[in-house]
C-alpha cells in the first residue's frame, strides 16, 4: 500500500470566552503517564467518495465541526507539562493552541482493513497519527483523516491516556459527530452540545485527602527509572517492536453465543446464583482461556489478568457521568497458574474470578488505588502471561455518525499480545466484538480454539 499525506492542518477552537486554561492531573490520571497513546480508527463507507466531493464538502465540514466542538473540549488542544516548580504535571492550553489534523490518501483495500478477518498491523497503523511526546511536553490529541478513493474514509484518533480514558475519548468523538450532522455555517458559534455530551472539567471534584497524588507519582518515578527514563520525563515506556508477521483480527460472539456460554457456567458452576454473569464477564473469561490454552507450555507457569472499571459512579459523592479525565480503578487476579484456565473447567474458573472482581469493585476503597496500581505494574515483569483489556461494551463506539452513516468498523489499534479490545457488536444487540493483535501463527491457534469452543 501507499500513503500520501495531502496536508497537515491546525484546527483551533471556535472563538470562546476563554481559550486558555491549566488543569492539574489527578491521581487517577498520573499512572497512565507511563503508557503509550491510545489509538482507535473509525471506518466510514460513503457512496460519494470521489476526491472532489470529499475535499469540497466532507473535509471542510469535519474541520468546522471539530473547531466548534473544541470549545467544550478545550483541553484536547493542549499539552501535558511538568514545570520544575510544580508538584505534578498539568494540562496547559494557551491561546492559539490547536489540534493537528493530518489529511491523507491511500490505495489500501478499504474492505480488507475495515473487515473482521486478518489485517496487517502495519497497514492499520498508517491510519493513525503520531502523538508528539518529549521529556518536557506531551501532545494530548492528534487526528488523521484518510481517504480511500471511491470506497470511504477513516478517522484515526491518537489520545494521551494521561489526560482521558476510553469513556471520555469516545464521548468526544460522539460530540464531534453530533455537531457535524447539524447544518453548519462558517459563522456558526452558538451551537451547543446536549448535556450528555458536554464534558465536566471541574477537577476540584477529585479530593486527595490521603496523599494519593504523591503515592502515584512515586510509582511512576520508580517505573521510569527502571526504564532509564528521567523521573520527571513525560516520555512513556518504549513501544515494543512490531514485525511484518503481526496481524489484527476481530472475533465475534453473537448474543446466542454469549447465552450458550452463560448456560454452560450455570450448569458447571457449583453455585451459579452467586455469580455476576454479565456479557462482559462471560466474553472476557472465554477469550482469556483461549489465550492461555493457545500459549501452551508449562502449566505451572504464572498467569495474571486484569481490567479497569469506571469509578465515576462509585465515588462518594459520585462524579458526573461526563467528568473529563481518567477515573479508572484496576481489578486483577495475579496468583494463578496456566493450569487453572487451560483445563476443562478453565472457562468457569475464569468466570468465577472475574465475577468476584466485578462485584468487589463497589466495595473498593479509594485509598487503596495506589497499591492496586503498584501490584499490577509489579506483576507485569514477573508473570509469564499478562492479560489486559481495552475498551468496553458500554462505550457505544458505533454511535459516532458524522452524517454519512454509522462507522462500518471501529478498531483499537494500540493493542498487542495478550491485550484484548472489546466493543459492542455493530449489528446485533447483546453481541460482542473482541480484537486481537499478534503474530499470524499465534493468532491462528487462538482462532481455532475460539471457534471450536463455541461449536462444542
Amino acid at each position: 500500500m501507499t500513503m500520501h499525506v495531502v496536508e497537515v492542518s491546525r484546527v483551533t477552537p471556535a472563538p470562546n470566552s476563554a481559550n486558555s486554561l491549566a488543569i492539574p492531573l489527578t491521581f487517577f490520571d498520573i499512572p497512565w503517564l507511563v503508557f503509550n497513546p491510545v489509538k482507535r480508527v473509525f471506518f466510514y463507507k460513503i457512496t460519494e467518495s470521489i476526491r472532489e466531493h470529499v475535499h469540497s464538502f466532507i473535509l471542510p465540514k469535519l474541520k468546522l465541526s471539530l473547531s466548534l466542538v473544541l470549545r467544550d473540549y478545550l483541553p484536547l488542544c493542549g499539552r501535558i507539562t511538568w514545570e520544575l516548580n510544580e508538584p505534578k504535571p498539568s494540562i496547559v492550553v494557551s491561546q492559539n493552541d490547536a489540534i493537528l489534523v493530518t489529511i491523507a490518501e491511500t490505495d489500501a483495500d478499504f474492505s480488507l482493513l475495515s473487515g473482521y478477518g486478518q489485517r496487517p498491523a502495519s497497514e492499520l497503523h498508517t491510519l493513525i497519527p503520531e502523538v508528539l511526546v518529549s521529556d518536557d511536553s506531551a501532545t494530548v490529541l492528534s487526528l488523521q483523516i484518510t481517504l480511500f478513493p471511491d470506497q470511504g474514509f477513516s478517522i484515526g484518533v491518537a489520545a494521551h491516556h494521561g489526560v482521558l480514558d476510553g469513556k471520555m475519548s469516545t464521548m468526544f468523538v460522539k460530540a464531534w459527530a453530533h455537531l457535524c450532522k447539524q447544518h453548519l455555517e462558517e459563522t456558526t458559534v452558538l451551537f451547543s452540545l446536549p448535556e450528555t455530551l458536554t464534558p465536566s472539567l471541574d477537577r476540584s471534584l477529585i479530593k486527595d485527602t490521603t496523599g494519593l497524588d504523591e503515592q502515584m507519582l512515586n510509582i511512576v518515578r520508580s517505573l521510569k527509572q527502571g526504564k532509564l527514563i528521567g523521573s520527571r520525563s513525560l516520555n512513556s515506556t518504549p513501544a515494543s517492536e512490531r514485525g511484518d508477521d503481526v496481524v489484527f483480527a476481530t472475533l465475534v460472539l453473537s448474543r446466542g453465543d454469549v447465552e450458550r456460554l452463560r448456560e454452560r457456567v450455570k450448569n458447571e458452576s457449583p453455585d451459579p446464583s452467586q455469580l455476576h454473569l454479565s456479557t462482559f464477564v462471560i466474553s472476557y473469561a472465554y477469550m482469556w482461556t483461549c489465550l492461555v490454552k493457545a500459549r501452551g507450555g508449562d502449566m505451572e507457569r504464572s498467569v495474571s489478568f486484569l481490567f479497569v472499571g469506571d469509578f465515576r459512579e462509585r465515588l462518594d459523592p459520585p462524579l458526573p457521568a461526563t467528568y473529563f479525565g481518567n477515573c479508572m480503578f484496576p481489578a486483577g487476579s495475579y496468583d494463578n497458574t496456566a493450569a487453572e484456565f487451560a483445563g476443562e473447567g478453565g472457562f468457569v474458573a475464569a468466570v468465577e474470578i472475574l465475577s468476584g472482581l466485578v462485584r468487589g469493585l463497589s466495595s473498593r476503597k479509594l485509598e487503596t488505588i495506589a497499591e492496586e496500581f503498584k501490584i499490577s505494574f509489579d506483576c507485569v515483569g514477573v508473570t509469564s502471561q499478562f492479560g489486559t483489556l481495552a475498551g468496553s461494551t458500554r462505550l457505544g463506539v458505533y454511535d459516532s455518525d458524522f452524517g454519512w452513516g454509522r462507522p462500518v468498523k471501529v478498531d483499537v489499534v494500540s493493542i498487542e499480545g495478550n491485550t484484548i479490545s472489546m466493543a459492542e457488536r455493530r449489528d446485533e444487540s447483546g453481541g460482542i466484538e473482541l480484537g486481537l493483535c499478534m503474530k499470524k501463527a499465534d493468532l491462528g491457534i487462538v482462532l481455532t480454539l475460539f471457534n471450536n469452543g463455541l461449536q462444542n
